[in-house]
């Protein structure tokens, strides 16, 4: 494979305009990143076997780390606070080379790295943190079992603590409880942060972290440990994924990470948090950087998949016609440009969003001061940005190979790598259905106790508050978005699609009336008689589809606030038409709702589609600078087929 440098760029002024203003509050930090980042092995062989591919990314993981991009960010001990700006932004630019080394840098740093630092306390950090940041000490995450992959609670690995010894004992009671999916469990990790139900004195105390041995430095398991090589997988060859069972494996008390919770020598058990819920999701919320770290990783995937498939757009020729001898350029025909714009326009309002779910856990986590309802918002935005992201990067790396022919399905023009790399992305870090439910729980946590003060009328006016007061106070539209939707709530049909006002009107109402309506539904379900699990178990698809048109809406206001923030008039310009093509691509998606619903009319349905069509004939002269404005360098797209 032909070695790969770190480009100087002769990008156009309107693609460096769009870069600067989609980059946004991380422009320094970024083109820094895009300077800095060793590109002489960016991207691996597709032809190596796994067993080659495992070695290969260790090895880069190395060199990466020797060169600043492996652990930047992570606190190195209890002195050290750490950075969350540098975790993501390493991360992000980690993910416009191989995914394997992405991830295996996510699983040693962020996962492993960031149990210890974000539930451990100061014996841990300067014991283990300054030997995972230098590579010394590989571990593994080891949470999710085969049993219990998205019911954490539900564990059912034990840690039980020993008064006669002073020890900790680890144990998979049921084949259900063996740790399965775990990156670096196959070969190369030596300790496991083991997730599993806390006993103290036959007391349980909910899920806990113990820190567990697993190898030895000839690479034998350890007694007691079982470990399992999980092979072949749809992609991410290069991550050694595994198994690992406990037969009472014992470890010093001290290995507990104790943080929210400790046994001192006495074997008494403490905690700062009292109620066991709150100490559960509180722990969980401290991990909330993985989620922020995979949507940023699943949207530089999306993003150098469509660079590649619109610039071979650009090059390639079929079919004569009349003044073209030579063929007409793909993204010269309407059907190439409806496939590959509007995905570009999504890439752009998705990392528009990114950037602000960037400066939430930056404030979060940054040292500061905030609140527990900034910190919940943060859990939140970061499990919806996550799914909605995902889900993009697998749509966009499809659409993409589809795009480039023959040529797409070919290793060596990385689509189908990137393509089976990121379709794991859906799951881990939770899998995104679920999260999407998390999503809309927050949106009506308050929903029991208004209940009970309000008649059946009463509820809609106290479900349309929470909305814009009293649940997550980001969901209420900003200062902007609020504007447009005041100005255009008595007539919405007296402005055009392409007003934004009226695009804001339609995802304020689609997020606003889908959630009215599930109160409703979920206050009726909650005074069922019959099966009560299969009453809210009717709300699934209702469920989902409110989480999705909140994060619609908060996409869309990112977009609106990044246009504003953007300084040049051309770039500006452009933008203005590419978050027209977002937004009336989201409303189209849903154009039966809002027919349903009586929230556009027939005839405004109809002309979507033309509208659609003109949107994409204005940006097609544009496709160049918006793909440069994605910020992959072009000479490290690697793809063969640029190359002709």
């Amino acid at each position: 494979m032909t070695a790969l440098l770190n480009p100087t760029e002769n990008l156009t002024h309107l693609g460096a305009a769009l870069r600067t203003a989609f980059d946004g509050p991380y422009a320094a930090e970024r083109a820094r990143a895009r300077e800095e980042l060793p590109a002489e092995h960016l991207l691996r062989d597709p032809g190596l076997t796994m067993e080659q591919a495992r070695a290969w990314t260790l090895s880069r993981l190395g060199e990466l780390q020797e060169s600043g991009f492996g652990a930047a960010g992570v606190p190195q001990s209890s002195g050290d606070a750490g950075d969350p700006l540098a975790a993501v932004m390493t991360f992000e630019a980690l993910a416009y080379g191989d995914l394997s080394v992405t991830i295996k840098s996510g699983v040693q740093f962020g996962l492993f790295g960031g149990a210890v630092a974000n539930l451990g306390t100061a014996w841990h950090h300067d014991t283990f943190l300054p030997q995972i940041t230098s590579l010394r000490l590989l571990g593994c995450f080891a949470m999710t079992e085969l049993g219990h992959g998205s019911d954490v609670a539900s564990l059912e690995t034990t840690i039980t603590y020993l008064p006669d010894t002073d020890e900790f004992e680890v144990h998979s009671p049921t084949p259900a409880a063996t740790k399965a999916y775990i990156g670096n469990a196959a070969c190369h990790g030596t300790m496991a942060a083991v997730f599993g139900q806390l006993m103290v004195d036959g007391q349980g105390h909910g899920v806990h972290t113990v820190l567990v041995p697993i190898r030895n430095d000839d690479g034998r398991d350890l007694p007691g440990v079982t470990t399992g090589d999980q092979g072949h997988k749809g992609g991410l060859q290069g991550v050694d994924n595994g198994t690992i069972r406990f037969d009472h494996v014992r470890v010093k008390r001290e290995m507990l990470l104790d943080r929210y919770g400790r046994v001192d020598a006495d074997g008494r058990y403490s905690s700062p948090i009292e109620s066991p819920n709150r100490r559960f999701f509180t722990m969980l919320g401290t991990l909330v950087r993985g989620r922020v770290c995979v949507s940023a990783g699943g949207l530089v995937a999306a993003r150098r998949g469509l660079s590649i498939a619109t610039r071979y757009a650009l090059q390639r020729r079929q079919f004569p016609a009349a003044g073209r001898p030579g063929g007409v350029l793909l993204l010269d025909y309407l059907t190439h440009q409806r496939r590959l714009l509007p995905l570009v326009a999504r890439a752009y309002a998705l990392g528009f969003a990114q950037n602000e779910l960037i400066q939430a856990l930056v404030h979060v986590q940054g040292g500061g001061e905030h609140s527990d309802r900034e910190q919940r918002e943060l859990e939140t935005r970061a499990a919806g940005l996550k799914a909605m992201s995902t889900w993009f990067a697998n749509e966009a790396l499809q659409a993409s190979r589809e795009a480039c022919g023959g040529a797409g399905y070919l290793a060596e023009n990385q689509l189908t790598g990137m393509r089976g790399d990121a379709d794991v992305f859906a799951t881990f870090e939770g899998d995104n259905t679920v999260l999407l439910q998390l999503v809309t729980k927050a949106l009506v946590t308050d929903y029991r106790q208004l209940w009970g003060e309000l008649d059946r009328a009463g509820v809609v006016q106290a479900t349309a508050k929470q909305v814009g007061e009293t649940v997550v106070e980001w969901t209420a539209a900003g200062v902007l978005m609020e504007r447009l939707v005041a100005n255009t709530r008595r007539r919405p049909d007296d402005l055009a699609m392409i007003d934004r006002a009226w695009q804001a009107w339609a995802f304020t109402e689609r997020e606003r009336h889908s959630l009215e309506s599930l109160a409703r539904r979920m206050r009726a379900a909650a005074r069922s008689q019959g099966d009560r699990f299969e009453a809210f178990n009717r709300l699934g698809d209702h469920v989902q589809f409110v989480a999705r048109a909140h994060l619609e809406r908060v996409v869309l206001e990112a977009f609106v606030d990044g246009i504003a923030a953007c300084q040049d008039p051309e770039a500006r310009a452009v933008l203005e038409k590419l978050c027209s093509l977002y937004a009336l691509s989201s409303i189209d998606a849903d154009r039966g709702w809002f027919l349903e619903h009586n929230r556009i009319s027939s005839t405004r349905s109809k002309a979507l589609g033309e509208q659609l069509n003109l949107l994409c004939r204005e940006l097609r002269p544009h496709a160049l600078p918006l793909v440069e404005g994605m910020g992959v360098p072009e000479g490290w797209l690697g793809a063969t087929l640029l190359e002709e």
